[in-house]
């Protein structure tokens, strides 16, 4: 990746605008076409939204986009909308037992209401703020129930795939457990036993450092500094670890980059969470330096494998080791191509990506060691707002073109005459395209942080760059 090391979050302030105007019509033109019958959008096909019921993990998404679209302009009508989806159609959402994708689906709703009413932004009454609190506390509750115990004695969320598997995406989600914690709930179990949610946010992130992401340390034949596995398998019998593994990467010896993406965002705002805790919530795990220090160590590596293996534009292949790569001699060393015969990219790995380069930028300083990956985010933030990646046809229901779900599956729309998926959007991408232009936003204007958790006030005002 080529950096620019004089970007600034305000020179991207006329793409923003026009990102959102782009926005609001592709928004509400789903809202009145989808039924939620259907399940959930997922994907683009020839630029229509469709479902694919492999787990319900993007229906907060949809809504979520609602929200934040609020966010960024003050037009009620995406509050409306955001608030009355995530009431009538969320509520089964917080009560999965079989997903590992609440941080996704519920803070993407509850929380982002529940932050802009503590913002004054929305006028919530104190019962809605009660009523979104409640539903936080819940969710974060049921997934930390998801748990794998291993031979050391800590533990990990298991995915939707079973006990033994330890997926990189649920990083991310471990903000539902920091955030009900922060609220003041536990999981209650068996004979009262009162289980920290922190604890348990704590241990999976621990676990997914150690097994899922690489340090150049020897561990075996393919240990390359900040490669991420997509998948960790334990022998839940004596809770071992057994090998890496994949689901939607090419192999459990490359890196599929959108688990990158998840380590890099989800690591920065672990990261970021830890300073609205006391000390005394991590004197359990060693200390406030030794919780900093595993998890630093984790986002600087694997935000270094992004920077070293992606185009110079910022948007990387959906796969490190993809085979066809192999054909594309130079592929690193100029933009990315998203119209090949080869191989797709993945622009969602790239919008999850630049918000979490951008947070673990700030948090180590921009004139310091975090100038880096600041200017990295700012660099594929650019990439992504602007042709070909931003959806400016109106009929394409997307936001975010060139985005890949399931590459191994085939379950990606390829067009007529091309070889590869191109030109198609997916919910989550759409999801962190938005968000990353609310935080991008807030950077360039001011005014409270962008944050999943509760911060003190003075920090939350500490924002204008």
């Amino acid at each position: 990746m080529l950096l620019n090391a004089d970007l600034k979050p305000g020179d991207l302030k006329s793409a923003l605008e026009r990102f959102f105007q782009i926005a609001g019509p592709k928004i509400l033109g789903l809202n009145d076409t989808w039924d939620p019958s259907k399940g959930a959008p997922v994907f683009t096909r020839r630029g229509v939204y469709t479902a694919r019921g492999w787990t319900e993990w993007t229906q907060g998404f949809q809504y979520g986009c609602q929200i934040l679209q609020y966010d960024a302009t003050g037009d009620e009508r995406f509050l409306r909308l955001g608030r009355d989806n995530t009431i009538h159609h969320m509520a089964a959402h917080v009560t999965h037992t079989g997903v590992h994708d609440h941080g996704f689906n519920n803070v993407s709703t509850y929380g982002n209401l529940r932050r802009l009413g503590r913002e004054g932004r929305t006028g919530e009454t104190p019962e809605r703020m009660d009523f979104y609190a409640m539903a936080l506390k819940a969710s974060g509750a049921v997934q930390a129930a998801r748990w794998t115990t291993i031979a050391d004695g800590t533990g990990f969320i298991h995915s939707f795939n079973g006990p033994h598997s330890l997926f990189s995406d649920t990083i991310r989600s471990c903000r539902a457990l920091v955030l009900a914690h922060q609220l003041g709930h536990c999981l209650m179990a068996e004979n009262d036993r009162r289980i920290s949610l922190l604890d348990r946010a704590i241990e999976h992130a621990l676990n997914t450092a150690r097994f899922n992401v690489y340090y150049g340390e020897g561990r075996d034949a393919y240990d390359v500094r900040g490669r991420v596995v997509h998948e960790s398998i334990f022998n839940t019998t004596d809770g071992a670890y057994r090998c890496p593994s994949t689901q939607q990467g090419y192999s459990p010896f490359s890196t599929w980059t959108r688990g990158l993406a998840w380590v890099i965002l989800g690591f920065a705002e672990e990261l970021e969470s830890l300073t609205a805790l006391p000390d005394a919530d991590l004197k359990k795990h060693g200390g406030r330096t030794k919780v900093r220090d595993f998890m630093l160590k984790t986002a600087t590596a694997a935000a270094d494998f992004y920077i070293a293996n992606t185009a110079t534009d910022g948007i990387p292949y959906w796969d490190t080791g993809a085979p066809g790569l192999d054909r594309m001699p130079g592929y690193l060393e100029r933009p990315s191509q998203p119209d090949n015969p080869h191989e797709p990219v993945d622009s969602s790995a790239a919008a999850i990506a630049a918000q979490g380069l951008l947070r673990l930028g700030r948090l180590l300083g921009l004139m310091d060691a975090g100038r880096k990956y600041y200017q990295a985010g700012l660099h594929v933030s650019r990439t992504l707002f602007a042709a070909p990646y931003l959806s400016e046809v109106p009929k394409h229901q997307g936001l975010l073109l060139h985005s890949v779900y399931h590459r191994p599956n085939g379950w990606d729309y390829v067009p007529r005459g091309k070889k590869v998926p191109q030109g198609e959007s997916s919910m989550w991408g759409d999801y962190h395209l938005m968000e990353l232009a609310v935080y991008l936003k807030r950077l360039a204007e001011g005014g409270h942080y962008l944050a999943f958790f509760d911060q003190p006030q003075k920090a939350a005002r500490r924002n204008a760059l």
